[in-house]
């Protein structure tokens, strides 16, 4: 059955029939899709484009790229920084891989795990004989990283004694290894990255001001994702795919509510979090389509905070009079459907939101607390008026119609 034919059988809302009548027997019809249209991975990641590993989609990504784009051509040091699990390595892995010297090794070291004995070895390397236990030569991550990128991950847990070297290594692109009286020249391009206020961190007297000017010099801030909200059902896309392949999965299809609940989701563990939450949907479905009850969180971001009207406002009285009645799963004849009821109450609060904003879909978003596309899409469902999504204008976007 086409959307056509499910447009064509949709029953006609009599002029005595309730609104919870009239969602219910939406609800029959929606049934045959399951209340919702299954969306294509290909529908999902419209628009975006995927470079070096990294979605973008959301016009603060678009200035990262621009900004990877710029650095990638010079081996200058730069600076990336950004909350946990946003993607900082992916853009330090797009410089390498756009740049010059593509063809020289990538090197990553999470800072988080030097050794404070060993620190100054692990970074620059040390002779044998240098120390107790240096049996052997050894290069250090920045001699390992010659002619390619070397990834310092989380710089601001550096210890500060170890700073002024690595200032001097980046200044001078000269290492010494520990034990020797030689000194070693380094062709790399060293990309830093940290979640801390490193500038904050300079006036607690915990990191080094010279060195932070020096990384900060050329600086790429990577949003976090409940700031590019719009690029979420893209990464469902790319996560799907992904894991598909990793668990040779078939999966082809999400629910609207599926992605819903994801849009509306917080994400503190941004867009890490967000590809475990699809990596075990991808495991929980046993057909090719993921739906909310795949999905393993709760959404806790959902616009029930908006609603102060009580339950009896949004259903009215009489009840078996208004819903149609029937035998439920517990054997009881009851009047009322969870899902109509909960249709109704969307319905109200969207709609009182519009009026609150002036059919301002962007602010009623705000005040419900979920994002413009499940505002779009809810507009659409219920037929409160025609949204103009932001491509389709500069201004922030309206109904055409209330």
């Amino acid at each position: 059955m086409n959307t056509n034919d499910l447009e064509a059988s949709e029953p006609i809302m009599p002029a005595n029939e309730s609104p919870v009548a009239a969602a219910m027997n939406n609800l029959r019809v929606e049934s045959a899709d399951a209340a919702c249209e299954w969306l294509s991975l290909e529908h999902l990641a419209h628009g975006s484009e995927q470079v070096g590993g990294m979605v973008v989609q959301s016009a603060q990504m678009r200035k990262v790229l621009k900004a990877i784009s710029r650095f990638s051509p010079h081996k200058a040091t730069v600076l990336v920084q950004g909350e946990s699990g946003t993607g900082k390595e992916l853009v330090a892995r797009a410089l390498h891989t756009l740049g010059s010297a593509t063809g020289g090794p990538f090197v990553t070291f999470n800072c988080s795990n030097l050794i404070e004995s060993l620190a100054e070895s692990q970074l620059f390397g040390h002779v044998l004989g240098a120390f107790t236990d240096a049996r052997e030569n050894s290069l250090g991550y920045f001699r390992s990283a010659n002619g390619g990128t070397l990834f310092l991950d989380e710089v601001g847990e550096l210890p500060l004694q170890l700073q002024p070297k690595l200032l001097r290594a980046v200044e001078t692109h000269e290492i010494q290894p520990v034990g020797s009286s030689r000194s070693h020249n380094v062709d790399i391009r060293l990309v830093a990255a940290t979640n801390r206020d490193l500038r904050a961190m300079v006036k607690a007297g915990q990191f080094r001001a010279d060195l932070y000017y020096r990384l900060n010099a050329q600086a790429i801030l990577v949003p976090p994702l409940r700031e590019r909200r719009e690029a979420i059902p893209a990464f469902v896309a790319y996560f799907i795919e992904h894991f598909n392949r990793l668990f040779g999965k078939d999966v082809k299809f999400v629910s609207r509510a599926a992605i819903d609940a994801v849009c509306a989701n917080q994400w503190l563990g941004n867009v890490r979090e967000l590809g475990h939450a699809i990596e075990s949907a991808v495991m929980m479905t046993d057909s090719d389509r993921i739906d909310i009850a795949d999905l393993p969180f709760h959404n806790e971001n959902a616009a029930g905070e908006a609603i102060a009207t009580p339950l009896d406002a949004i259903l009215p009285k009489g009840g078996p009079d208004i819903v149609e009645s029937g035998v439920n799963g517990a054997g009881m004849d009851w009047p009322y459907s969870l899902d109509a009821v909960i249709r109704e109450a969307s319905k109200l609060a969207l709609t009182r939101a519009l009026h609150a904003t002036n059919g301002n879909c962007r602010h009623a978003a705000e005040l419900l607390g979920v994002s413009r596309f499940t505002v779009y899409r809810m507009v659409n469902r219920f037929g409160l008026g025609e949204a103009r999504t932001p491509r389709a204008s500069r201004n922030p976007p309206k109904l055409t119609a209330l």
